[in-house]
Protein backbone atom coordinates (compact mmCIF):
# COMPACT_ATOMS: atom_id res chain seq x y z
CA UNK A 1 0.00 0.00 0.00
CA UNK A 2 1.61 3.25 -0.50
CA UNK A 3 1.95 5.88 2.29
CA UNK A 4 2.95 9.43 2.96
CA UNK A 5 4.98 7.98 6.29
CA UNK A 6 8.55 9.38 6.46
CA UNK A 7 8.26 11.97 3.62
CA UNK A 8 9.50 15.47 4.39
CA UNK A 9 7.28 18.08 2.59
CA UNK A 10 7.85 21.66 2.60
CA UNK A 11 4.79 23.65 1.39
CA UNK A 12 4.52 27.41 0.51
CA UNK A 13 1.44 29.79 0.68
CA UNK A 14 0.32 27.02 3.75
CA UNK A 15 -1.41 29.73 5.37
CA UNK A 16 -5.14 28.97 3.98
CA UNK A 17 -6.83 27.37 1.16
CA UNK A 18 -4.90 24.66 -0.89
CA UNK A 19 -1.48 24.86 0.98
CA UNK A 20 -3.03 24.59 4.25
CA UNK A 21 -5.43 21.50 3.23
CA UNK A 22 -2.45 19.96 1.45
CA UNK A 23 -0.48 20.26 5.03
CA UNK A 24 -3.07 18.89 6.90
CA UNK A 25 -4.09 16.09 4.80
CA UNK A 26 -0.33 15.02 4.29
CA UNK A 27 0.33 15.38 8.19
CA UNK A 28 -2.71 13.00 8.86
CA UNK A 29 -1.52 10.29 6.26
CA UNK A 30 1.85 10.57 8.20
CA UNK A 31 4.04 12.82 6.48
CA UNK A 32 5.91 15.78 8.33
CA UNK A 33 5.31 19.27 6.86
CA UNK A 34 6.79 23.01 7.24
CA UNK A 35 4.40 25.25 6.45
CA UNK A 36 5.51 28.43 4.62
CA UNK A 37 3.63 31.49 4.38
CA UNK A 38 4.09 35.42 4.97
CA UNK A 39 1.41 35.41 7.84
CA UNK A 40 3.44 33.90 10.49
CA UNK A 41 0.95 33.61 13.09
CA UNK A 42 -1.45 31.87 11.00
CA UNK A 43 0.66 29.16 9.73
CA UNK A 44 1.91 28.60 13.70
CA UNK A 45 -1.84 28.25 14.58
CA UNK A 46 -2.38 25.61 11.84
CA UNK A 47 1.24 23.43 12.77
CA UNK A 48 -0.11 23.37 16.65
CA UNK A 49 -3.09 22.10 15.17
CA UNK A 50 -1.42 19.74 13.69
CA UNK A 51 0.78 19.06 16.23
CA UNK A 52 -2.18 18.62 18.79
CA UNK A 53 -3.85 16.32 16.45
CA UNK A 54 -0.80 14.00 16.61
CA UNK A 55 1.03 15.12 13.17
CA UNK A 56 4.65 16.91 12.88
CA UNK A 57 4.69 19.97 11.71
CA UNK A 58 7.07 23.40 11.78
CA UNK A 59 6.72 26.54 10.26
CA UNK A 60 8.91 29.11 8.59
CA UNK A 61 7.69 32.71 7.22
CA UNK A 62 8.66 32.90 3.98
CA UNK A 63 7.76 35.80 0.85
CA UNK A 64 8.24 33.61 -2.25
CA UNK A 65 9.40 36.66 -4.08
CA UNK A 66 12.89 36.41 -2.09
CA UNK A 67 15.25 33.98 -3.11
CA UNK A 68 16.75 34.10 0.29
CA UNK A 69 13.79 33.16 1.80
CA UNK A 70 13.45 29.92 -0.33
CA UNK A 71 16.86 29.12 0.61
CA UNK A 72 16.04 29.33 4.30
CA UNK A 73 12.74 27.49 3.97
CA UNK A 74 14.91 24.51 2.24
CA UNK A 75 17.65 24.80 5.11
CA UNK A 76 14.85 24.41 7.99
CA UNK A 77 13.45 21.77 6.69
CA UNK A 78 17.14 19.69 6.48
CA UNK A 79 17.84 21.31 9.53
CA UNK A 80 14.57 20.21 11.49
CA UNK A 81 13.83 16.78 9.88
CA UNK A 82 17.40 16.35 8.13
CA UNK A 83 16.29 15.96 4.09
CA UNK A 84 13.19 17.27 2.10
CA UNK A 85 11.97 14.79 -0.09
CA UNK A 86 9.07 17.22 -1.82
CA UNK A 87 8.83 21.13 -1.84
CA UNK A 88 5.18 22.06 -2.81
CA UNK A 89 4.77 25.55 -4.86
CA UNK A 90 1.58 26.67 -4.35
CA UNK A 91 1.97 30.38 -3.45
CA UNK A 92 -0.07 32.30 -6.02
CA UNK A 93 -2.10 35.67 -6.50
CA UNK A 94 -4.72 36.65 -8.99
CA UNK A 95 -5.51 40.12 -9.20
CA UNK A 96 -6.58 40.03 -12.59
CA UNK A 97 -8.00 42.82 -15.31
CA UNK A 98 -8.45 43.51 -18.69
CA UNK A 99 -5.66 44.51 -20.93
CA UNK A 100 -6.48 47.65 -21.31
CA UNK A 101 -6.75 48.44 -18.44
CA UNK A 102 -2.76 48.61 -18.14
CA UNK A 103 -2.76 47.53 -14.44
CA UNK A 104 1.51 46.88 -15.28
CA UNK A 105 1.90 46.76 -11.21
CA UNK A 106 -0.02 43.60 -10.80
CA UNK A 107 1.35 41.86 -13.70
CA UNK A 108 4.17 42.42 -12.01
CA UNK A 109 3.10 41.54 -9.25
CA UNK A 110 2.12 38.33 -10.90
CA UNK A 111 5.14 37.28 -12.48
CA UNK A 112 6.94 37.82 -8.96
CA UNK A 113 5.07 35.56 -7.11
CA UNK A 114 3.54 32.95 -9.41
CA UNK A 115 6.54 32.37 -11.69
CA UNK A 116 9.39 33.99 -9.98
CA UNK A 117 8.71 32.35 -6.59
CA UNK A 118 7.97 29.11 -8.11
CA UNK A 119 11.95 29.59 -9.52
CA UNK A 120 13.31 30.43 -6.60
CA UNK A 121 12.08 27.42 -5.46
CA UNK A 122 13.50 25.33 -7.72
CA UNK A 123 16.67 27.47 -7.19
CA UNK A 124 16.54 26.21 -3.93
CA UNK A 125 15.67 23.20 -3.67
CA UNK A 126 16.99 21.47 -7.01
CA UNK A 127 20.69 21.26 -5.12
CA UNK A 128 19.65 19.60 -2.28
CA UNK A 129 17.54 17.39 -4.45
CA UNK A 130 20.65 16.47 -6.35
CA UNK A 131 22.69 16.16 -3.07
CA UNK A 132 20.17 13.76 -1.86
CA UNK A 133 20.11 11.70 -4.95
CA UNK A 134 16.21 12.20 -5.10
CA UNK A 135 13.34 14.87 -4.77
CA UNK A 136 10.16 15.98 -5.76
CA UNK A 137 8.89 19.74 -7.48
CA UNK A 138 4.96 19.95 -6.72
CA UNK A 139 3.84 23.53 -8.21
CA UNK A 140 0.20 24.41 -8.04
CA UNK A 141 -0.47 25.85 -11.43
CA UNK A 142 -4.36 26.58 -13.00
CA UNK A 143 -6.71 25.38 -15.55
CA UNK A 144 -6.81 29.07 -16.52
CA UNK A 145 -3.69 28.48 -18.41
CA UNK A 146 -5.63 25.48 -20.55
CA UNK A 147 -8.58 28.27 -21.81
CA UNK A 148 -7.58 32.03 -21.70
CA UNK A 149 -10.56 34.03 -20.23
CA UNK A 150 -10.95 37.60 -20.80
CA UNK A 151 -9.24 39.69 -18.12
CA UNK A 152 -7.42 36.11 -17.28
CA UNK A 153 -4.57 37.07 -19.68
CA UNK A 154 -1.20 38.01 -17.61
CA UNK A 155 -2.18 34.97 -14.87
CA UNK A 156 -2.77 32.31 -17.26
CA UNK A 157 0.43 33.34 -18.71
CA UNK A 158 2.38 32.90 -15.78
CA UNK A 159 0.91 29.98 -15.13
CA UNK A 160 1.74 28.60 -18.37
CA UNK A 161 4.92 29.64 -17.87
CA UNK A 162 5.43 27.82 -14.46
CA UNK A 163 3.82 24.47 -16.51
CA UNK A 164 6.47 25.06 -19.13
CA UNK A 165 9.28 25.15 -16.70
CA UNK A 166 7.98 22.22 -15.06
CA UNK A 167 8.33 20.22 -18.52
CA UNK A 168 11.81 21.98 -18.94
CA UNK A 169 13.12 20.42 -15.13
CA UNK A 170 11.24 17.04 -16.41
CA UNK A 171 13.07 16.72 -19.49
CA UNK A 172 16.49 17.44 -18.17
CA UNK A 173 15.77 14.75 -14.86
CA UNK A 174 15.41 11.79 -16.59
CA UNK A 175 17.90 10.21 -14.49
CA UNK A 176 14.88 9.49 -12.12
CA UNK A 177 16.48 12.06 -9.31
CA UNK A 178 13.85 14.74 -10.01
CA UNK A 179 10.53 14.59 -10.16
CA UNK A 180 8.11 17.03 -11.09
CA UNK A 181 4.20 17.57 -10.70
CA UNK A 182 2.20 20.02 -12.20
CA UNK A 183 -1.68 19.80 -10.85
CA UNK A 184 -4.35 22.23 -12.34
CA UNK A 185 -6.91 23.30 -10.18
CA UNK A 186 -10.68 24.96 -11.53
CA UNK A 187 -12.81 26.44 -9.13
CA UNK A 188 -11.86 26.17 -5.60
CA UNK A 189 -13.16 28.08 -2.76
CA UNK A 190 -10.63 29.57 -1.37
CA UNK A 191 -9.77 33.62 -0.31
CA UNK A 192 -7.77 34.00 -4.28
CA UNK A 193 -10.49 36.51 -5.16
CA UNK A 194 -9.13 38.63 -2.06
CA UNK A 195 -6.35 39.17 -4.26
CA UNK A 196 -8.31 41.00 -7.27
CA UNK A 197 -8.38 44.95 -7.16
CA UNK A 198 -11.64 44.86 -9.53
CA UNK A 199 -14.57 44.92 -7.38
CA UNK A 200 -16.79 43.62 -10.31
CA UNK A 201 -14.14 40.59 -10.66
CA UNK A 202 -14.11 40.11 -7.60
CA UNK A 203 -17.40 39.55 -6.96
CA UNK A 204 -17.74 37.37 -10.29
CA UNK A 205 -15.65 35.11 -9.37
CA UNK A 206 -16.38 34.59 -5.29
CA UNK A 207 -20.03 34.14 -6.82
CA UNK A 208 -18.54 31.10 -9.36
CA UNK A 209 -16.69 29.65 -6.41
CA UNK A 210 -19.52 29.45 -3.89
CA UNK A 211 -22.19 28.21 -7.22
CA UNK A 212 -19.70 25.95 -8.52
CA UNK A 213 -16.39 25.29 -6.38
CA UNK A 214 -15.07 22.34 -4.47
CA UNK A 215 -13.43 22.07 -1.69
CA UNK A 216 -9.32 22.95 -1.33
CA UNK A 217 -8.95 19.20 0.19
CA UNK A 218 -10.21 18.41 -3.28
CA UNK A 219 -6.34 19.47 -4.71
CA UNK A 220 -4.50 18.16 -1.43
CA UNK A 221 -5.77 14.63 -2.26
CA UNK A 222 -4.16 15.09 -5.93
CA UNK A 223 -0.99 16.24 -4.15
CA UNK A 224 -0.82 13.50 -2.05
CA UNK A 225 -1.58 10.85 -5.00
CA UNK A 226 1.47 12.61 -7.23
CA UNK A 227 3.68 12.55 -3.90
CA UNK A 228 2.79 8.95 -2.44
CA UNK A 229 3.76 7.11 -5.88
CA UNK A 230 7.16 4.82 -5.84
CA UNK A 231 10.39 6.82 -6.56
CA UNK A 232 10.19 4.90 -10.15
CA UNK A 233 6.97 6.55 -11.09
CA UNK A 234 6.27 10.10 -12.00
CA UNK A 235 2.98 11.87 -12.45
CA UNK A 236 3.07 14.70 -14.55
CA UNK A 237 0.09 16.68 -14.45
CA UNK A 238 -3.11 16.77 -13.30
CA UNK A 239 -6.29 18.90 -13.57
CA UNK A 240 -8.69 19.53 -10.87
CA UNK A 241 -11.83 21.18 -11.64
CA UNK A 242 -15.65 20.90 -10.26
CA UNK A 243 -17.69 18.47 -12.74
CA UNK A 244 -19.93 21.36 -13.51
CA UNK A 245 -16.99 23.49 -14.53
CA UNK A 246 -16.78 24.25 -18.69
Amino acid sequence: MLSLHGKIVAITGASGGIGEATARLLAERGAAVVLAARRGERIDAIARDIQERGGRATTCVVDVTRADDLRRLVATTVERYGRIDVLVNNAGIAPISPLADLDTASWSAMIDVNLRGMLNGVAAALPVFREQGKGHLVSIVSVAGLSVSPSMAVYAATKNAVRTVHEGLRTESTDGVVRTTAISPGYIRTDLADSMADPGLRDRTRENMDAMGIPPAAVARAVAFAVEQPDDVEIGEINVRPTVQA
